[in-house]
């Protein structure tokens, strides 16, 4: 039996480092990931490590960026018989945030990626330089399509934040109901 114990302590450090490397070991892709949004993401954006939530919360905390949620809004269905009421599944985001639903998939219908730049440009004043938090969930591409996005909009401080609302709530940081940035 005591030797049981290291042998079973061994395998389950093994395990969970070898859990550790799949995480890290998913490749940035050239472009933007265009399907399967809710997956395994890299530990970096361009190369860049990902923010931690004790990094992101220092930058918030200094009121040091512009914090982006990107997070989809769930659409009206098409389908409601009439008279259905119908009420918008509520955001929950980090306080301060601006909300840019539905601009972090692979490709952007025009207007979605006007509405995209516009929201970007009113948070940061028009200052390309100013430090960008982009950010959704744990586990999901449309952060980081965004945060590229960003980048290839001219915006030279983008910071990726990769844990999302999710990581922030876990850390015991509170969230706040947000509504989206207006659109056109």
């Amino acid at each position: 039996m005591r030797l049981l114990r290291p042998v079973v302590a061994l395998f389950s450090l093994f395990a969970l480092s070898a859990g550790a490397f799949a995480a890290s070991a998913v490749p940035e892709t050239a472009g933007y990931r265009m399907s399967n949004y809710k997956a395994p993401t890299p530990a970096t954006l361009d190369g860049v490590p990902a923010l931690s939530v004790a990094q992101a919360h220092d930058l918030w905390a200094r009121k040091a960026a512009v914090f982006v949620d990107v997070l989809p809004q769930p659409p009206k269905p098409a389908n409601l018989a009439p008279g259905t009421l119908w009420r918008d599944k509520p955001r929950f985001d980090i306080p301060g945030s601006i909300w840019l639903p539905d601009t972090g998939y692979g490709a952007l219908a025009p207007i979605t990626e006007d509405y995209f730049r516009h929201g970007l440009s009113q948070a940061t004043g028009g200052d390309k330089g100013r430090p960008l938090v982009i950010y959704c969930l744990r586990n999901c591409w449309m952060s980081w399509n965004a945060a590229k996005r960003a980048k290839t909009l001219g915006y030279t401080h983008v910071l990726w934040y990769s844990d999302g609302t999710e990581g922030w709530s876990e850390a015991g940081y509170a969230l706040k109901e947000q509504k989206p940035f207006p659109r056109p």
